[in-house]
């Protein structure tokens, strides 16, 4: 197969709330308007994504890796690429799970030296978001995100700011940066993209001497969450009216027990459209993204992912109520609350 038919792959990585999704359905769209075929892939500790959702909402072709992140599930993350070039996609787009790191070594090397007949692998990319780069140093960090943002920082090509809509201004940060990026109004994107298909850099050069013992801690520090429930509403009510009351709901229940929010992400689908509406960090604003106007409806689809400082036996029983405080009937498809696994690597070549 000549180089030229074969698709590129771009691993996009980068801690919770940083906005990779928003970053890669961005690109997604600028590619597709270059006249190139794209398809993504999303991974998560569990099923039931909220970004998976999404990206079938942008009409993308994609595949969900769950149960693990790409390195642990490294076989399904490749089948899953090597069904998605049934499209003949010029790229693919691929999201690692937030907390993970190694991918160097665990991800990019395997798949040059197993694969790279198959695809053309890009850059590893990490993006930071900048209201974490500005308190990196402060005690506002939690020591094991810390830890989690230092190795995922060390091992990147690419080092990335994004929500540059929000922040004009470059900010510190102990490695370069090398693009400053905004997934909501495409700045910065094109060139990027730029580099990630024209590259002359040496691909998976930064590895990481990782203690597996001490990652394994620190992400278990996080608590997770994943849920998904048909809602059938006394009232009709528009998703951007469903969505809006119960994450400013659960902001205030996980705030008030002192829980320190990574990510927060609410998807709801009607018959008359959909909203995904995130915060970051306790006390945000709310980022929505979707039908804001769609029409009131009784019957709601509803996804939930969330990443906290916290025992998941807690946030379950906060998500829990502020599901009952809803007037509705509400019927729970899936719901698994937890803590990741320790890491096990398919392959680690170095």
């Amino acid at each position: 197969m000549a180089e030229q038919n074969i698709p590129t792959l771009m691993i996009v990585g980068g801690f919770l709330g940083a906005g990779k999704t928003t970053l890669i359905l961005k690109a997604a769209d600028l590619l597709r308007q270059r006249g190139k075929r794209v398809a993504v892939i999303m991974n998560d500790q569990d099923a039931g994504l909220v970004d998976t959702r999404l990206a079938l909402a942008r009409n993308v072709p994609v595949r969900e890796i769950a149960d693990g992140c790409f390195c642990c599930r490294f076989s399904a993350f490749m089948a899953a690429a090597n069904e998605l070039a049934g499209y003949r996609p010029d790229v693919i787009l691929a999201e690692p799970v937030g907390s993970c790191v190694d991918l160097s070594a665990t991800v990019m090397r395997p798949l040059r030296s197993m694969y790279g007949d198959k695809f053309r692998l890009a850059p590893l990319t990490v993006l930071l978001d900048p209201a974490t780069a500005n308190r990196f140093d402060s005690d506002d960090v939690d020591p094991d995100v810390r830890y989690l943002l230092i190795h995922q920082l060390a091992e990147a090509d690419l080092v990335c700011t994004t929500k540059q809509d929000l922040y004009p201004e470059p900010v510190a940060l102990p490695v370069p940066t090398d693009f400053h990026l905004s997934g909501l109004t495409g700045a910065g994107i094109q060139p990027w993209l730029d580099e990630m298909l024209q590259t002359t850099r040496v691909v998976g050069a930064r590895l990481l001497d990782v203690d597996y013992e001490r990652y394994a801690q620190a992400e278990a520090a996080l608590g997770w969450l994943n849920l998904h429930a048909r809602i059938r509403l006394g009232a009709e009510r528009s998703p951007a009216l469903l969505c809006g009351p119960l994450l400013e709901n659960l902001e205030q229940a996980l705030t008030s027990a002192e829980i320190r929010i990574a990510h927060l992400k609410i998807f709801d689908r009607t018959a008359t459209g959909w909203l995904k509406a995130s915060i970051v960090q306790n006390g945000a604003e709310p980022t929505p993204e979707g039908d804001l106007l769609a029409e009131p409806s009784d019957e709601h689809e509803l996804a939930i992912n969330l990443r906290a400082i916290a025992d998941p036996g807690v946030l379950q029983q906060i998500v829990s109520e502020a599901l009952a405080g809803i007037d509705a009937s509400v019927e729970i498809q899936h719901m698994r609350a937890f803590r990741p696994a320790a890491p096990k690597p398919e392959y680690r070549e170095v």
